[in-house]
């Protein structure tokens, strides 16, 4: 098993910054990328940034511009730094590792989410 815990989640105004953090814990084998979702009330959960070994980035059109994600392999946690925030960027936002885990024989994949942390954009 590995498990994921968000935190830095809050309210911010519009135009304000916020980062997000994301451990990851447990006997983790290699973890091979990282992603950032979120999910708005009456919404679908969406994907907003990836990142994986090679540096390769993925970010939605509605965050390119604004949000990095960046990640310290050496203790398995990913970041996301929020700027220039907008009351669309609302929701509660979960990590997600894909890697491998170790095990008595081979190391085996592994898909793990958080709890997610609530972001408020509102004046």
């Amino acid at each position: 098993q590995v498990q994921l815990e968000e935190s830095g989640g809050g309210l911010v105004q519009p135009g304000g910054s916020l980062t997000l953090s994301c451990a990851a814990s447990g006997s983790i084998f290699s973890i091979n990328g990282m992603r950032w979702f979120r999910q708005a009330p009456g919404k679908q959960r969406e994907l907003v940034a990836a990142r994986n070994n090679g540096g390769g980035t993925d970010y939605a059109d509605s965050v390119k511009g604004r949000f990095i994600i960046s990640r310290y392999d050496a203790k398995n946690t990913v970041y996301l730094q929020m700027n220039s925030l907008k009351p669309e960027d609302t929701a509660v936002y979960y990590c997600n590792a894909l890697g491998y885990y170790k095990t008595d024989s081979i190391p085996k994949m592994f898909d793990s989410w958080g709890q997610g942390t609530q972001v408020t954009v509102s004046s």
